[in-house]
């Protein structure tokens, strides 16, 4: 893990909600907050001069709802944000659209304080931040996908293979290339080759693929991977 500390910028339409927000912030020696947005137009203008590691994102906003506001950050060309979900709604399909929007961890209001800065901490990693209740409910959207492609049927390369266990133990691109000793650029393409083989339309679906099938690379724990 990181010591430098993270920058994190927090897009909140409701004024009460985003000073307790702040304030639980405060609270976290490795997090330091440089801006608050009350609206997505605010907060794309804030998070493209600012820059900030992490941006916490509501999700049910007036004007330019989080989700198009989600959109609008990741298509925001160098802005390399890690951008949050932090909202009221548990809704399958509103958890199962933020990530394929490139959400990158999706956190309920009810969380627990400590609960909403370890998962912080573990965005700061680099790692998908998800609350244990949204990965349960992540899980039964792909129980339903019939769609997904047996094991056996799969086909991917041995490079493949090692991305996507990386990717179940929830490391970013970034990440990953660091790991494998490969350029970014080139884990993107692998990351797309093998969503395409899965028939998987995001990175989480496909950790939650190999989760459920105790994939692992070389018959080893993703967790371990290059630790040995």
């Amino acid at each position: 893990m990181s010591d430098e500390v993270q920058t994190i910028l927090v897009i909140d339409d409701h004024p009460l909600m985003r000073k307790g927000i702040v304030q639980l912030v405060t609270m976290e020696a490795s997090l330091r907050l440089i801006g608050e947005a009350g609206d997505g137009w605010q907060g794309l203008e804030l998070a493209r001069r600012l820059r900030p590691d992490l941006i916490l994102l509501d999700l049910n906003m007036r004007g330019l709802n989080g989700l198009d506001t989600l959109k609008a950050l990741k298509a925001t060309e160098d802005l390399e944000s890690r951008v949050i979900i932090l909202t009221v709604s548990d809704s399958e399909e509103d958890v199962v659209a933020a990530l394929r929007a490139g959400a990158d961890g999706y956190l309920l209001k009810d969380m627990e304080p400590e609960d909403v800065l370890q998962s912080l901490r573990v965005a700061a990693q680099g790692r998908m931040a998800l609350g244990e209740r949204v990965a349960g409910i992540l899980a039964d959207a792909l129980r339903h996908e019939s769609r997904i492609k047996p094991d056996a049927d799969v086909g991917l390369t041995e490079r493949e293979r090692e991305i996507l266990a990386l990717i179940a133990d929830g490391h970013s691109n970034k990440l990953i290339a660091r790991e494998l000793k490969i350029a970014e650029g080139t884990v993107k393409v692998h990351v797309k080759h093998l969503l395409r083989k899965l028939n998987l339309d995001s990175r989480v679906e496909a950790a939650v693929w190999a989760v459920r099938r105790g994939f692992r690379p070389h018959g080893g724990n993703p967790a371990d991977h290059g630790r040995k």
